[in-house]
């Protein structure tokens, strides 16, 4: 098995493990128990990014409490990543949608802490961008937070290319501290990111966080055009049928035979793959078993060549100006 590799997020001086844990699974799926078990699975594996949100769980908040449990006596070892910013009361609750606020984020943080058993956070990301809240007062009450030594460093959420931009020219205008992480959707299938995101990451020192590498599983292996997804699986669920139908398995087809070709399955091109791309620093991928985990970080582990990223850069380039 590969060993897992590290790389410093962005430009900053914070060191993650190419493959992430997402932890939404956590009070969703899974129980103490079962987040204790991918939780130690991902530590045996060389995992060091747990990524969480304060919204993640039923109710609200519980995967940060579970992890928080489960990271007990264990915490110095994690870079812990949480998010604010999305409606923790339902019906846009009594915030009125204002949670880039100076008013919001100093409760949203002082809540994450406890539940997550901790005296600070390590990656504290905007979950989405607050349209009612200018961004300079956002940044500014986050860098209060920093100063203060209850957050490490800054991230953003679902931001796009001019908002990376505008985040970022505010923090240098006002000497504030600056974001060093997007996190956006991204995978080798949905490519939307590579438009704007990540042009702008990389002109302004953020490491990309791409979540739903897999793209709900159509890279995961299990399926194929033309076969009934297997039993039990996300994709045999009716309410999936029309993502399943309209899926661009030309694309799905071409990266199996690109990974059988190195001897890598198809799970391995999209985590390894993806993680190959520019700017992406630590692919979040979620799970539900140690199986899982030791599945994704394996990938993760694999580095591929300049020869495979100009091949897999090939293929890519076919599937955009495919009709």
């Amino acid at each position: 098995m590969s060993e897992m590799t590290y790389r410093r997020l962005g430009d900053s001086g914070l060191v993650v493990s190419a493959v992430g844990i997402g932890c939404n699974n956590f009070g969703r799926k899974l129980d103490a128990d079962g987040t204790r078990e991918v939780v130690e699975a991902a530590l045996d594996a060389g995992i060091t990014l747990f990524d969480t949100a304060d919204t993640y769980g039923t109710p609200r908040g519980s995967s940060e409490s579970l992890l928080g449990a489960a990271l007990k006596g264990r915490r110095d070892q994690v870079v812990l990543a949480t998010k604010f910013g999305m409606d923790m009361e339902g019906l846009n609750g009594r915030d009125f949608g204002a949670r880039g606020s100076r008013r919001y984020i100093v409760r949203a943080v002082e809540a994450s802490l406890r539940r997550l058993e901790t005296d600070h956070i390590d990656l504290y990301q905007l979950h989405q961008p607050d349209p009612a809240t200018p961004i300079e007062e956002t940044l500014t009450a986050l860098d209060d937070l920093v100063r203060s030594g209850k957050v490490r460093y800054l991230g953003n959420s679902q931001f796009s290319g001019w908002q990376i931009a505008d985040a970022d020219w505010t923090a240098r205008a006002g000497n504030l501290t600056r974001f060093i992480s997007a996190q956006n959707q991204y995978s080798l299938l949905s490519r939307a990111a590579e438009n704007e995101v990540i042009p702008a990451c990389e002109r302004f020192g953020l490491g990309l966080l791409p979540f739903f590498p897999l793209d709900s599983g159509l890279l995961s292996g299990k399926y194929r055009r033309g076969e009934r997804p297997p039993a039990g699986t996300r994709m045999a669920d009716a309410r999936w049928a029309p993502w399943f139908d309209r899926a661009d398995w030309d694309t799905i087809e071409a990266l199996t035979a690109f990974g059988a070709e190195r001897g890598r399955s198809l799970l391995e091109v999209a985590i390894a793959g993806l993680a190959a791309r520019p700017a992406v620093t630590s692919v979040i991928a979620g799970a539900t078993t140690a199986e899982q985990v030791q599945a994704n970080a394996a990938a993760g582990g694999w580095e591929l060549t300049a020869a495979d990223v100009a091949a897999l850069d090939d293929l890519l380039s076919s599937a955009t100006r495919r009709p």
